[in-house]
């Protein structure tokens, strides 16, 4: 597997406003530092253990993002050096984030994940359950955590056209947020949907940040 010559063709192949979150998780440290040596800075992954093992052998200027299910006590392990959490999906959850960064004086990028998929294994908040954590008191009192965005998950399915419908749902719950909550604020400005059997389709429906692992890495399971 050419890690580096995946990077630069999926690189070129992208629009210039995409980010690529490379997916590294059960990928070795030589791998990501392949990925990295390639000009990658941008690294997910969803095991707080495995993502600490990883932060302190890889360079200082790598942008780690969470993207698994995160526990509120994980949270402290990751709030020194995480860039992004993917997976916000309660608002206790976006508390103990923005209590730990409070400690650190630092400010956590922070995306609400909404369930969009058909699958009920999928995580994430619906429109509802996003507004009542927008809107309350304690949400709007927080000074060490950016909502930046949402992210979502498609359906594990060849589909075309059932993905496709659960991505434009996820741009259109932006837009929604996006006019009742965030106007004119440029920092809410990610959707982060498509992983590498499906990223096209995510761009065409709106994403500016994709979750690229098989297609970068190979399958870690081969």
């Amino acid at each position: 597997m050419d890690i580096a010559k995946n990077i630069l063709l999926l690189k070129r192949s992208l629009p210039a406003h995409v980010r690529i979150v490379a997916v590294s998780k059960m990928q070795p440290v030589s791998a990501l530092l392949e990925a990295y040596h390639a000009g990658q800075r941008m690294f997910g992954e969803n095991k707080v253990q495995e993502l600490i093992a990883k932060q302190s052998q890889l360079p200082s200027d790598v942008e780690w993002h969470f993207i698994g299910h995160l526990q509120r006590n994980k949270v402290r392990y990751l709030a020194s050096f995480i860039a992004m959490i993917h997976s916000i999906d309660s608002l206790k959850l976006l508390h103990e984030v923005n209590m730990e960064a409070g400690k650190l004086n630092r400010v956590i990028d922070c995306l609400l994940q909404f369930h969009i998929a058909s699958e009920e294994t999928k995580f994430g908040m619906d429109m509802l359950e996003a507004n009542l954590l927008l809107e309350s008191k304690a949400c709007l009192s927080m000074k060490n955590i950016k909502i930046a965005g949402v992210m979502g998950m498609s359906s594990f399915s060849d589909d075309a056209d059932l993905v496709r419908s659960e991505f434009r749902n996820l741009y259109e719950i932006f837009q929604r947020l996006k006019l009742l909550h965030f106007q004119g604020q440029d920092t809410f400005q990610i959707v982060s949907m498509g992983m590498s059997g499906d990223y096209l389709l995510a761009i065409e429906e709106g994403s500016n940040m994709v979750r690229i692992g098989t297609a970068i890495f190979g399958d870690p399971n081969n």
